[in-house]
């Protein structure tokens, strides 16, 4: 099942899904509906399956559902575990400072740039050490 996150274009950029859950019956050519855990009885059961995609069996892919949070909205929100570099760029009239985060659950690869600002608002307690790499 596709998880949806909500921050910058991260969701837009990275899938990710959640599961694997066992199909219980097919609905229609295009819907299945899941066996789905107490924890996500607010999610309604029945799914397009251009949201499912085929359990492969590799354990590593898998994202354990007490892991998963989500809010009354039902969106998936990914939580920064550390910043990994600074950067400020310059525009015509202002500067745009930007630092890369590493998500909690993801690789270093998969680490995205945001709006330090942003970053600061939100997430206050990584900036607490007073030592964001440059």
């Amino acid at each position: 099942m596709k998880g949806v996150m909500r921050f910058g274009k991260k969701g837009k950029l990275s899938p990710r899904y959640i599961g694997p859950y066992r199909i219980s019956k097919r609905i229609g050519n295009v819907a299945y509906e899941l066996e789905l855990p107490q924890e996500l009885t607010a999610v309604h059961p029945v799914f397009h399956i251009s949201m499912l995609k085929k359990c492969m069996g590799d354990p590593s892919l898998i994202i354990p559902s007490e892991d998963i949070s989500s809010n009354d909205s039902l969106f998936y929100e990914e939580i920064p575990v550390q910043l990994l570099d600074r950067q400020v760029r310059k525009l015509r009239t202002k500067e745009v400072a930007s630092v890369k985060v590493l998500w909690r659950n993801q690789f270093v690869e998969e680490a995205t740039w945001e709006a330090e600002g942003d970053m600061k608002k939100r997430y206050p307690y990584l900036f607490e050490s007073g030592e964001v790499p440059n």
